[in-house]
């Protein structure tokens, strides 16, 4: 049975929810965030790179970096150590019974990997990298799956320019075309007799 005060809770919260009462409704603390606060969470990179920062770097101005903070988790060569996920190989095998998705295998589009780097590496660090060093770091790992030469300049300029190899296997989801060809199963799309096994890992 529920108390007297949490039915109180509720009637204030509906109270609160009634025509012209929520907007009124302040609670007398806080303020509006500043415009340069608001900048400093706006930092998402989209993947037609909208939103990357000025600066840049290469693979090669990457790649110490890259020792020193990432490969003690994902292999002096991206191919993953333990537990922790590799970034590189994984070639044509994503029809694979187990595939590896890697940065080069699977990856859709370039400029979300220095968004994802920026925000969230090294695990534990999220947004400790300048950057530069995001963009060095980026490079390295598009240099490990062979997808640009150890000089090539990553920058907003050129970052979003990088075609990643299962870039035609993704869907679109802003109302536009799919960027795939061919017919795509919606409905009954295993042939044959569905067939129950009692380890999920084998068909």
């Amino acid at each position: 049975m529920s108390s007297l005060r949490d039915l109180a809770v509720i009637a204030v919260a509906v109270w609160g929810l009634m025509p012209g009462k929520a907007a009124a409704q302040t609670f007398g603390y806080g303020r509006a965030a500043t415009p340069a606060e608001i900048a400093a969470w706006d930092i998402d990179v989209r993947p037609d790179g909208t939103g990357l920062p000025p600066g840049g770097s290469t693979a090669k101005m990457g790649e110490d970096l890259y020792i020193v903070r990432c490969a003690s988790c994902h292999g002096d060569f991206g191919q993953g150590e333990g537990r922790w996920p590799p970034l590189a190989g994984g070639k044509d095998n994503l029809t694979d019974d187990r595939p590896v998705k890697t940065v080069g295998s699977y990856w859709p589009y370039a400029p979300v990997l220095f968004d994802y780097i920026r925000r969230t590496m090294p695990f534990g660090a999220g947004l400790s990298l300048s950057d530069d060093q995001a963009y060095a770091l980026t490079a390295y790992v598009l240099f490990l799956n062979d997808l640009v030469g150890e000089d090539a300049v990553i920058d907003r300029a050129t970052l979003h320019k990088i075609e990643m190899p299962n870039r035609g296997n993704f869907n679109r989801v802003d109302g536009q075309e799919p960027d795939v060809t061919g017919i795509h199963c919606m409905t009954s799309c295993r042939a044959g007799p569905v067939r129950i096994h009692s380890d999920a890992s084998k068909r």
